[in-house]
């Protein structure tokens, strides 16, 4: 294996993926069996070389990086277990600080233990006639679902509160699957007032964000006969919630490569498989951090919306926009514990309202801490994570004229998408409450 120099680079450039992940499909599913993740700590500029290695059967996966308040960069990557000599090679040449984040990721995986609650049909939850419709208790929140249980759950919801809920479908993925999802809405009747609209697990392998959503969604449901704060934000506005918005990739998550991020896509011309379909979009797209490399995580397509999930959600931001307007879009995602505002793709330009977002989002951050301590970062994405072009919020905030076009990446730091299902119900709760401070608000 020929290694280069230089290991800071890599969260500057984004290095080249020789992993599972990379490949495409198999009919055996990926095991992560003693891989351990590493936190890497890397100075914020370098003239190093632009990847880290070059040889394509080396198995280096980088899980998160963002920048830290010191100003240098904390870059997260898992290694196969034939390749920690040459990783502490490469950090040991280069002197940089390394800890242990996991020391067997395919444990990790296993201890998440997702649960089925239903026997349906994959994408299908079950019936009327099949089963008693009952919402769940907060029980739901104690484990991950399959994605055959999350559809059973918004069909759930819809029918805990039918007079006022219907259930949605933005469009089609790649492979077939409805992009869909659950619109709720108060005492004006259905698409009477302005939006407010999340969506979640855009990247597959983040599976906390689905979980906080359908926590949001549920507390809505149950407290808008009981909770003043409740009743009045679903009043006053319309909501159009899709929880998972790559089901393609959630479900090869969970059946195949629980790393997976993108898509499924397949296209000609190349073996790589999948489009980031947060790069994907029209503004800024083909910017820095993004990539034309079909095999890059951070792979932006060829031409914006030529992802099929991306063209959906951009069509139907434009709907909402035209219908009564955008209040607030959050595109949610996990892990660094920040409140991501637009702009991505550039670190000079700022919206016109900048100043009323950074303060609102000030303090939903600080309702966030008061719950558990879990502090939030927040300010402009490409400022306080990394520059991302071709993102939803940027384009929601520019074409969907939303007054708050945001992106939120959840807890936490230190387990990453390997969050224990006992940190599910923590987080919606802390989100929850942030929340309802910004419900405060408007």
């Amino acid at each position: 294996m020929k290694l280069t120099r230089g290991l800071s680079l890599l969260v500057l450039a984004g290095f080249a993926l020789a992993t599972p992940i990379d490949k495409p499909a198999v009919s055996e599913k990926v095991s992560y069996d003693g891989y351990k993740a590493y936190r890497v700590s890397l100075p914020s500029s370098s003239d190093a070389d632009n990847a880290f290695f070059d040889d394509e059967d080396t198995s280096f996966i980088e899980l998160h990086r963002r920048r830290e308040k010191s100003g240098t960069w904390a870059v997260d990557i898992a290694v196969a277990p034939r390749d920690i000599p040459a990783f502490f090679e490469v950090v040991g040449r280069d002197n940089v600080a390394v800890s242990v984040l996991s020391h067997d990721l395919g444990a990790d995986f296993a201890a998440e233990s997702v649960e089925s609650v239903s026997k349906g049909k994959e994408g299908e939850g079950k019936g009327e006639g099949e089963r008693e419709r009952r919402l769940p208790g907060l029980e739901w929140f104690d484990a991950y679902h399959p994605y055959a249980d999350h559809v059973t759950y918004w069909a759930d919801l819809h029918a805990a509160f039918p007079n006022n809920s219907e259930l949605i479908v933005a469009g089609t993925s790649f492979e077939g699957r409805p992009v869909q999802g659950i619109h709720l809405w108060g005492k004006g009747g259905k698409d009477s007032k302005e939006a407010i609209f999340f969506n979640g697990n855009v990247h597959a392998r983040e599976w906390i964000t689905s979980m906080v959503v359908e926590y949001i969604l549920y507390q809505i449901v149950t407290g808008y006969e009981t909770d003043e704060l409740v009743q009045k934000v679903l009043d006053n506005y319309d909501f159009y919630v899709l929880p998972v918005v790559n089901p393609d990739g959630f479900v090869y998550t969970q059946t195949t490569n629980r790393l997976w991020r993108k898509n499924r896509q397949i296209r000609s011309n190349t073996t790589a498989i999948g489009t980031d379909i947060n790069r994907n979009w029209a503004v800024g797209f083909g910017g820095d951090g993004s990539s034309p490399n079909p095999s890059s995580e951070t792979f932006s397509g060829f031409a914006p919306f030529d992802a099929p999930e991306t063209a959906a959600l951009a069509t139907y931001t434009r709907k909402l926009r035209d219908l009564h307007g955008i209040k607030l879009y959050v595109d949610w995602h996990s892990y660094a514990q920040t409140i991501l505002l637009s702009y991505g793709y550039t670190c000079t330009d700022f919206p016109g309202n900048y100043d009323e977002q950074y303060d609102l989002a000030q303090g939903i951050a600080s309702a966030i801490k008061g719950v558990y301590g879990t502090a939030f970062e927040y300010g402009s994405g490409c400022l306080v994570l990394y520059q991302s072009s071709g993102n939803g919020r940027d384009y929601v905030t520019d074409v969907g004229k939303a007054q708050f076009g945001w992106g939120i990446e959840l807890r936490d730091t230190q387990y990453g998408f390997m969050l224990p299902p006992e940190q599910i119900l923590p987080s919606g709760i802390e989100i929850w409450e942030g929340l309802k401070y910004a419900w405060t608000q408007f």
